[in-house]
C-alpha cells in the first residue's frame, strides 16, 4: 500500500469492499470466474500497484452466460415490487459503503474524491428512482373497432442484458442500467473497464451480498472482465438480447455491427463535443463557474466535459481574461486531498493523446492562452497529471471536431445573432450536451426550439457538465442516440407485448374482412 493510500484510508475502503486479498491476484467478486491472464490495476494518482484480477476465458465466460440465463428463468416471474425491493437494499447498502467505495473510485480511476462520492451517489439516485418506477412498468390500454373486444400492449422482461461500462464513471454507468433492468426482469452481466477492474469487483461484491441475503440467484447479477476481445464475447452472443456500451465513437460503431448483425438491440452513449455559447446577456459569473467545472472537472473525461466555448464577439475579450485568470487559482494533484481541484488523467496513454492534440491545435493556427504540459516531480511521479489548457480556435479545425478527453478548452468567436453561435455548436459529428448562457428568453427559447441545439441533453444557465437521475441521459447523432437513466428509459429493457382480449361468442376479424365458413 503506497503512502497516499495509507494516509487516506484505502486499506480499509479496500477490506470492507471486499478487496482485502486483491493483490494475491485471486478475484473475489461472486460470478467472477476468471481463470485467464492476470490485470493489474495501477492507480494514475501515485503509480502503485492496487491489486489484480483475473480476465475471462471462453469457457468462464459460458459459465457466467449459463448462470445468469439460469437465474432468468426465476427472476423475470418475481413481482416488479419486489425486485424493486431488492434494489432498495441495494441502494441502502450503497449508503453504508459510500465513502469507502467512492474512496476507490477516486484512486483507481483518478478524479477527485468529491466526484467519487458524487458517482456513488448517482447509484443511490437511481436505485431510488428505480424503486419507485418498480410500481410504475405501466402499458395502455386503447379500444378496438371490433365489438366485444379489449386491447391494450404490457412490457415482459427482455432476458440477459449485457453492460460494457468505460473507465470515467467505473461504477455509476452500471448502475444507471442494472437499477432499471432488474425491475424490468432482467439479469445482467457487465464488463466494466479494464482501466479500472477493482470498482468492477467491489460492486459486484455489494450486490452479491444483498442477493445472499434475499436467497436470490446470484446469476442475476454477473461479472466479467478483460478486454475488448471479452467484451465481443457478449457483443456476439445470441442469449444476449440488448448490449448496453459507453465508450468512444470508434467502439460503438463496432458494437452496433456485431449486434445489429444478429438483429439485438443496442444502447449506445458515446462520444461529446460538448460546448457552451455565451452570449451578450449572460451572466459572466456564472458562466464562469459552469466553463471551468465542465473543463477540468474529471480532468476532462467525462462525455459531458465542456470542450468548446463560443462566445459573442461583443463579450469575448471579458469572458476570456474572466475564465484565463480562473485558471490560475486551480489546484493540480492528488485527488483524495480535496483541497485540490484537478486530479490525473487515467494513463500516460491519455497524456500523449493530450500532448499530441495541442500540438495538432497549434499546428491548425491555434494560439495558446493558458500552456499545458505534462507535470513531474514531487507528487506527480505517475506522469498522469496534466496541466488544463486553454486554446483560441476556429471550429473548422479537425481537431476542434474530436473529442479529445483531457482538460483542453477551445474559445471560439461569433458575431451577430445567436443562430450563428447554435450553426457552430451543432457543426460536429457529436450530439450529447449543450449550453447557453443568456438572461435573454426569446435566446435561451431559439437556442431550445427544434432548430436550435441539436444534442439530446439542452441547457440554459448551467454548464454541460453533470445530469440528475430523473432525466434520460444520452445523445444524438454519433454520440449514439441511446437513454440512460431517467424518464421512459426503462423501455430499452422491456419487450412491448400488444394484446387483445375477445369476450364474446362471436369472431370478427379486424378491418370488416369477411371470412365464412
Amino acid at each position: 500500500m503506497s503512502k497516499i493510500a495509507a494516509t487516506f484510508g484505502l486499506d480499509k475502503a479496500l477490506e470492507q469492499l471486499g478487496l482485502k486479498e486483491i493483490n494475491s491476484g485471486t478475484s473475489t467478486g461472486s460470478n467472477n470466474f476468471g481463470s485467464g491472464e492476470l490485470i493489474e490495476s495501477y492507480s494514475p494518482v501515485d503509480g502503485s500497484l492496487i491489486g489484480k484480477v483475473k480476465s475471462t476465458t471462453k469457457d468462464d465466460y459460458e459459465k457466467v452466460l449459463n448462470t445468469a440465463t439460469n437465474a432468468f428463468l426465476d427472476w423475470r416471474s418475481v413481482p416488479a415490487p419486489q425486485r424493486g425491493e431488492m434494489v432498495r437494499q441495494f441502494g441502502e447498502r450503497l449508503r453504508e459503503l459510500k465513502e469507502p467505495l467512492g474512496k476507490l473510485v477516486s484512486y483507481e480511476m483518478g478524479k477527485s474524491y468529491q466526484e467519487g462520492l458524487g458517482e456513488v451517489q448517482e447509484m443511490i439516485d437511481i436505485c431510488d428512482f428505480a424503486v419507485g418506477l418498480s410500481r410504475q412498468l405501466h402499458g395502455l390500454t386503447m379500444h378496438s373497432e371490433r365489438p366485444g373486444h379489449r386491447m391494450y400492449e404490457q412490457y415482459h422482461p427482455l432476458g440477459v442484458v449485457g453492460i460494457i461500462s468505460a473507465f470515467n464513471f467505473p461504477v455509476a454507468v452500471w448502475a444507471w442500467n442494472t437499477a432499471l433492468a432488474w425491475i424490468s426482469g432482467d439479469v445482467c452481466v457487465w464488463k466494466p473497464s479494464e482501466k479500472t477492474p477493482l470498482c468492477g469487483v467491489a460492486c459486484q461484491n455489494i450486490i452479491a451480498y444483498v442477493l445472499k441475503q434475499n436467497n436470490l440467484p446470484e446469476g442475476i447479477s454477473c461479472l466479467i472482465n478483460g478486454d475488448y476481445k471479452v467484451g465481443e464475447l457478449m457483443t456476439n452472443d445470441k442469449r444476449v438480447p440488448l448490449i448496453s456500451a459507453t465508450g468512444s465513437i470508434r467502439m460503438g460503431k463496432i458494437v452496433a455491427q456485431a449486434v445489429a448483425a444478429r438483429l439485438g438491440k443496442s444502447l449506445l452513449e458515446l462520444g461529446g463535443n460538448n460546448a457552451i455559447i455565451v452570449t451578450p446577456d449572460a451572466d459572466i459569473k456564472m458562466t464562469v463557474i459552469g466553463a471551468v467545472f465542465g473543463a477540468v472537472g474529471t480532468a476532462g473525461q467525462r462525455c459531458t466535459s465542456t470542450r468548446r466555448l463560443i462566445i459573442h464577439e461583443s463579450v469575448y475579450g471579458n469572458v476570456k481574461n474572466a475564465v484565463v485568470d480562473a485558471y490560475k487559482q486551480l489546484r493540480i494533484g492528488n485527488p483524495l486531498d480535496e483541497n485540490n481541484h484537478v486530479g490525473p488523467l487515467i494513463d500516460t496513454d491519455a497524456a500523449k493523446i493530450y500532448t499530441d492534440a495541442l500540438e495538432k491545435a497549434k499546428e491548425e493556427g491555434g494560439s495558446v492562452l493558458v500552456e499545458g504540459g505534462v507535470l513531474s516531480g514531487d507528487g506527480y511521479e505517475s506522469g498522469c497529471y496534466v496541466k488544463p489548457a486553454i486554446v483560441e480556435a476556429d471550429n473548422s479545425f479537425n481537431i476542434v471536431q474530436e473529442e479529445t478527453f483531457a482538460p483542453i478548452l477551445y474559445l471560439l468567436k461569433y458575431s451577430g445573432e445567436v443562430e450563428n453561435a447554435i450553426a457552430q455548436q451543432n457543426g460536429v459529428v457529436q450530439g450529447l450536451s449543450s449550453a447557453i448562457m443568456t438572461n435573454n428568453l426569446r435566446e435561451a427559447e431559439r437556442f431550445l426550439s427544434a432548430s436550435g441545439s441539436d444534442c439530446g441533453i439542452a441547457n440554459v444557465n448551467i454548464g454541460t457538465s453533470g445530469a440528475e437521475i430523473g432525466g434520460a441521459f444520452g445523445g444524438e447523432k454519433e454520440t449514439g442516440g441511446g437513454r440512460e437513466s431517467g424518464s421512459d428509459a426503462w423501455k430499452i429493457y422491456m419487450r412491448r407485448q400488444t394484446n387483445t382480449i375477445n369476450y364474446t361468442t362471436e369472431l370478427p376479424l379486424a378491418q370488416g374482412i369477411k371470412f365464412d365458413l
